[in-house]
C-alpha cells in the first residue's frame, strides 16, 4: 500500500512538471513571436498609413529607407533611374544624407549629377533629391529627374543667345551703312550704293523677324484647332511661285508631279509634269504652305545655276493609315554625314558664307521640322555631297474630309441637286497618284 502510494505521488509530481515545463515553453514562444527579429526590421516594417498610397501617385522617384539603410519601399522610376540596386541605395551622396537626416530629423536637400548606368553615354543625369524623416524609424527620399529641364534650359540660352547675334549684325550694318550716306552726301553714286546695301540689310532683318514669329507660332499653336482640307497641288504651286524670281535668275527649272490649280501661270522656269490633283492633307494650310515653300526656297538658293529642282508627291499605304510624301529634290552642294545630324536645329548653316549670301536665317529647316511634328508626321533627308538632297515630308492624309466630299455629293445626288456643282473635289483618278523622276542637270 505504501508502495502504491509513492508511486502515486511521483506521478502527480512528474504530470505537475511535465504541465509547467508546457506552460513556461509556450509562453516563452509566445513572447518570441512578439519579440521584433532582425529580419523582420529589415523586410517588414511598417509604412505610416496613407503613406503607400500616396507615394504611389508621386511623379517624383520615391525610396523610403529604415534605420538600418535598407530600402523599405521604393517606385519603380526609382528602379528606372537606378537609384536602388539590390535592396539598397546605390547612390552614396543620397545615402549619406539619408543617415544625417535620420540623426538630427532634417530636411535636406541638394541637386546632383549622376551617371547614366548602361547606356554607354558620358551624358550625366541630373536630379534634385530631398530627404526628410517619415516617423521615427523611416527616412523618405524624393528624386526629381531634372535632365529633360536642364536640355530645355540650355537650348532656351542658345537661342537668345544666337538671336542676340543675328539681330545684332543686321542692326550693326544698317548702322554703319547710315553713317556712310551721311558722310557720302556730296557723292550721289555712293548714297546710291550705301542705300542699296540698306535695303539689302533691311529685308535680312524683316525676314529674321518675321521667321521668329513664324517659329514661336508654330512651337505654340495647335494647328489642328483650326485644321482643313488642304489640296497638296495648291500648297505646290504656291510654293513654286514663291521662289519663281530667283529661281528664273539663275535658270533653274522648278518640275513637278503636281497639277497646277486652274488659272496659274506656270511659266518662268516652272513646268508641269504629272498629276496628283486629288491628294490632301489635313491641318493648317499657312504652316503647311510656309514648311514646304521653306523647303523649295532652300532648293533653289543651294542649288548652282542651270540645274533642276523638282517636287513629286505621292500616297504611301502605313500601318496607321494613309500618309501623303512631299520630296523636293535639288543638284545642289549637298549636306556630309555629320551635318545631316544637325540641320533642324534652330540658326544651324551648313555653309554660313552661302547663307550670307543667299539671306538666309538657318531657322526655315526648324519651322519644317516644327510643323511636320504638330501635325502628326515628319521630315526626313537623303543627301550626298556633290550631288544634292532630297527633303521629304511625310504627313497624314486627310482621308477623313474625302469621305466627308464623297458623303455631301451622295446627299445632293439623292436630293435631286446632282446638277449643281460641288465644291469639293472627289475624283478618284489613280493615275495622279504617279511620281516624278529624279531630277538631272540641264546641259
Amino acid at each position: 500500500m505504501d508502495v502504491n502510494a509513492a508511486v502515486a505521488a511521483v506521478a502527480a509530481i512528474a504530470g505537475a512538471l511535465t504541465g509547467v515545463i508546457a506552460m513556461l515553453a509556450f509562453r516563452w514562444s509566445e513572447r518570441d513571436l512578439k519579440r521584433p527579429t532582425r529580419t523582420s526590421l529589415h523586410t517588414d516594417p511598417v509604412l505610416p498609413p496613407g503613406v503607400d498610397t500616396v507615394l504611389s501617385v508621386l511623379r517624383s522617384s520615391a525610396v523610403v529607407l529604415d534605420e538600418a539603410d535598407a530600402v523599405v519601399k521604393a517606385s519603380s522610376a526609382a528602379y528606372a533611374l537606378g537609384l536602388v540596386r539590390g535592396g539598397k541605395l546605390s547612390v552614396d551622396p543620397m545615402l549619406q544624407m539619408a543617415r544625417d537626416t535620420r540623426r538630427d530629423g532634417e530636411i535636406r536637400q541638394v541637386e546632383l549629377d549622376l551617371p547614366r548606368r548602361g547606356t554607354g553615354r558620358g551624358e550625366a543625369l541630373a536630379v534634385s533629391a530631398r530627404v526628410a524623416p517619415l516617423g521615427s524609424r523611416l527616412v523618405l527620399l524624393l528624386v526629381e529627374d531634372l535632365t529633360e529641364a536642364r536640355r530645355i534650359e540650355a537650348v532656351r540660352r542658345d537661342f537668345v543667345a544666337n538671336v542676340s547675334h543675328e539681330l545684332k549684325t543686321p542692326v550693326g550694318a544698317l548702322s554703319l551703312l547710315s553713317e556712310a550716306v551721311m558722310d557720302a552726301s556730296d557723292d550721289p553714286e555712293a548714297v546710291e550704293r550705301f542705300a542699296g546695301r540698306m535695303q539689302i540689310e533691311a529685308t535680312r532683318l524683316t525676314n529674321l523677324v518675321q521667321e521668329l514669329i513664324d517659329l514661336s507660332r508654330v512651337q505654340n499653336d495647335n494647328p489642328l484647332e483650326d485644321a482643313e482640307p488642304v489640296r497638296v497641288d495648291e500648297l505646290v504651286a504656291e510654293a513654286v511661285d514663291r521662289c519663281r524670281q530667283p529661281a528664273a535668275s539663275k535658270q533653274i527649272t522648278m518640275a513637278s508631279n503636281v497639277w497646277a490649280p486652274e488659272g496659274l501661270d506656270q511659266g518662268g522656269g516652272a513646268r508641269r509634269a504629272g498629276g496628283t490633283a486629288d491628294l490632301r492633307l489635313w491641318g493648317n494650310r499657312g504652316q503647311l504652305a510656309a514648311a514646304l515653300g521653306n523647303l523649295v526656297e532652300n532648293a533653289v538658293n543651294y542649288s548652282p545655276a542651270r540645274t533642276r529642282v523638282g517636287i513629286a508627291a505621292r500616297r504611301v499605304t502605313a500601318p496607321g493609315g494613309d500618309l501623303i510624301e512631299i520630296a523636293v529634290t535639288d543638284q545642289g552642294i549637298g549636306i556630309s554625314d555629320k551635318d545631316k545630324e544637325r540641320i533642324f536645329e534652330r540658326f544651324y548653316r551648313v555653309d554660313p558664307a552661302r547663307s550670307r549670301a543667299t539671306g538666309g536665317t538657318g531657322l526655315g529647316l526648324a519651322i519644317v521640322k516644327h510643323v511636320a511634328a504638330s501635325h502628326g508626321g515628319e521630315v526626313t533627308v537623303w543627301s550626298s555631297e556633290g550631288q544634292g538632297s532630297t527633303f521629304t515630308l511625310r504627313l497624314p492624309e486627310a482621308g477623313a474630309a474625302r469621305d466627308r466630299a464623297q458623303q455631301h455629293a451622295a446627299l445632293d445626288d439623292q436630293a435631286g441637286q446632282s446638277d449643281q456643282p460641288s465644291h469639293h473635289d472627289t475624283r478618284p483618278d489613280s493615275s495622279a497618284y504617279e511620281t516624278l523622276s529624279a531630277p538631272e542637270v540641264l546641259p
